[in-house]
């Protein structure tokens, strides 16, 4: 019985995971990167220094809102762990979260930084440091490559069913006599 409730819950986490793991990792990005930063037409409208700073903020909690749902498939994969430890892939999944911790500061500061970066007129109302964030995407980019082979690969090693060695003793017992 306590196999078929920790194979329920794989299976569950495995619903949770994937298609997590491809909206908010794969599409997301492209979504709240347009919902978090200052539009070209919201630039325009932006007189004043605090104005501009205003409208950038605003975007912070957008920010931790997307952090929060990019978080949802390393959840997946520190319960898959808790169910199958493991101290190889325990390591991995740790390594996973550094990445995404790095990752989600780069990403952050980028769509921060761009929404900083435009002010609708040419005028730089802050420092040309903001501007340097134009490349931070090529940062982020070497963190999250990494980062998505290793939740894939390990998505993929806890929802795959593992053979269960005295499941196939006792199968190959039945099928000798």
């Amino acid at each position: 019985m306590l196999n078929h409730r920790k194979l329920a819950v794989r299976a569950l986490l495995a619903v949770v995971f994937w298609p997590s793991l491809f909206f908010f990792w794969f599409l997301g990005p492209f979504v709240f990167f347009l919902l978090s930063t200052t539009s070209s037409e919201v630039c325009a409208r932006l007189e004043t220094r605090a104005e501009f700073l205003a409208a950038a903020n605003d975007t912070l909690p957008m920010l931790g809102l997307q952090n929060l749902f990019y978080a949802v498939p390393l959840v997946c994969l520190v319960l898959w762990s808790r169910l199958l430890p493991d101290r190889a892939r325990t390591r991995h999944i740790f390594t996973c979260i550094k990445l995404f911790a790095v990752a989600a500061a780069l990403g952050a500061l980028w769509e921060y930084g761009s929404s900083l970066a435009c002010d609708g007129y040419g005028q730089p109302f802050f420092s040309p440091v903001w501007q340097m964030t134009a490349y931070l995407p090529i940062a982020n980019l070497a963190i999250n490559l990494p980062l998505y082979v290793l939740t894939f690969s390990l998505g993929r090693t806890f929802s795959t069913p593992e053979d269960d060695p005295a499941d196939d003793a006792g199968g190959q017992s039945e099928n000798a006599s």
